[in-house]
């Protein structure tokens, strides 16, 4: 279903004030997002910004709302009503939660081929079939957060919504997959790195971004995305014995995906990663703001920042270059494989969490695991 006329005024007007949260919330496809959130959406994310809720969670609320405006428009003709009645929240269940077999019976079961057209087109559904559980959790939960912050009552709790979820999951079973299914370990990112040879600016760009994001203890491509000139400090270069001093950078991330409210979250570079983000501030001439931006074919360097989905592309790309399958890397990726790489380097589990920032062992683990396992005494028993 059509989306409904907006003047090219109020896109571009929005557009702008998007672009005045950008520095906080570094948002995916603003030019779009204009076009789907309304004035008061746009309106509750500032006020969400000036009460200064964590950027992650800006980001998915952001992402979130805009698919289900999307979802609503395509779905009922009309944008999202605040606060949302029980039928429509009962609705999107049903078109996310459902049962293929069913489907094979019953056409109508499951979400509408034409509201389905309307999300892929654009690009709001990429995925077949029914929706993984925790995706649609997710967006109810946020959904239920941007109700309260406007002041309204809600309905998510109801009991016919929690049983309708209970329902729908059980009867639609997804297995869990890993974010990216291979980690880009040390010899990886060599490969990666190798494809970054010459002194165009994207390879500049490219290699300061894979060694950034890896030596930084595998951040998020969000964290990457949205990192500025501000949030780097000189730290005294470190001693080496027999050699020059290596020179060292501090990283300010502010609060992240799992600090405290109040916690301001440091890493450290050191050494090679150090030299190749000094070479792509010099030749990207990055005085301040936003450091990882968008070159263009004429090699000019923008002014915004690249998209957290860029950087996922760039992994991608670099991957095919160095002539790797492409669709078994991510930019998560570098994020299992800097412990991944701790872990077959005999690095301790603490002391790799440290800069990785992880707060869970268990998550942690499982990626340090997987390798000291395939080499620990247990696995060669015989």
């Amino acid at each position: 279903m059509a989306k409904p006329s907006r003047s090219k005024s109020d896109v571009d007007r929005r557009a702008d004030e998007l672009d005045t949260i950008a520095s906080v919330l570094p948002i995916d496809r603003r030019d779009e997002l204009a076009e789907l959130l309304t004035d008061q959406d746009i309106e509750t994310l500032r006020h969400l910004v000036n009460e200064g809720m964590g950027a992650n969670t800006l980001r998915a609320l952001t992402s979130d709302l805009a698919y289900l405006q999307a979802w609503s428009l395509a779905a009922t003709g009309a944008s999202l009503p605040w606060p949302a009645p029980e039928a429509l929240l009962l609705k999107f269940v049903a078109h996310h939660l459902w049962q293929p077999d069913q489907r094979d019976v019953d056409p109508l079961h499951g979400m509408p081929a034409a509201v389905e057209q309307s999300l892929r087109e654009q690009r709001l559904l990429r995925s077949s079939g029914p929706h993984a559980p925790d995706t649609v959790r997710r967006r109810l939960a946020s959904w239920s957060t941007l109700t309260k912050w406007r002041g309204l009552t809600r309905v998510f709790s109801s009991p016919s919504l929690k049983s309708a979820i209970r329902l729908a999951v059980r009867a639609t079973p997804r297995q869990r997959k890993r974010k990216s299914a291979k980690a880009v370990t040390g010899d990886v990112l060599a490969k990666l790195l190798a494809t970054c040879s010459t002194d165009s600016l994207r390879d500049i760009r490219d290699r300061a971004i894979l060694m950034v994001a890896f030596a930084s203890g595998g951040r998020r491509r969000s964290e990457i995305a949205g990192l500025r000139r501000e949030q780097l400090s000189v730290e005294p270069p470190i001693p080496v014995e027999g050699g020059p001093p290596l020179p060292s950078l501090a990283i300010h991330l502010g609060r992240t995906k799992t600090s405290g409210s109040e916690h301001d979250e440091v890493v450290y570079l050191t050494g090679r990663p150090v030299d190749a983000l000094n070479a792509w501030l010099a030749a990207g001439r990055i005085e301040s703001g936003s450091i990882f931006r968008k070159v263009d074919r004429w090699g000019n360097v923008s002014k915004r920042a690249l998209e957290p989905s860029a950087v996922n592309a760039i992994v991608k790309q670099r991957a095919a270059m160095a002539g790797l399958e492409p669709g078994e890397f991510s930019a998560h990726g570098l994020r299992s494989g800097y412990l991944t790489e701790a872990a077959n380097r005999g690095i301790p589990l603490p002391e790799a969490m440290e800069q990785s920032r992880h707060r869970s062992v268990q998550q942690a683990s499982s990626y340090y695991n997987d390798a000291t396992r395939r080499s620990g005494r247990a696995a060669r028993m015989l």
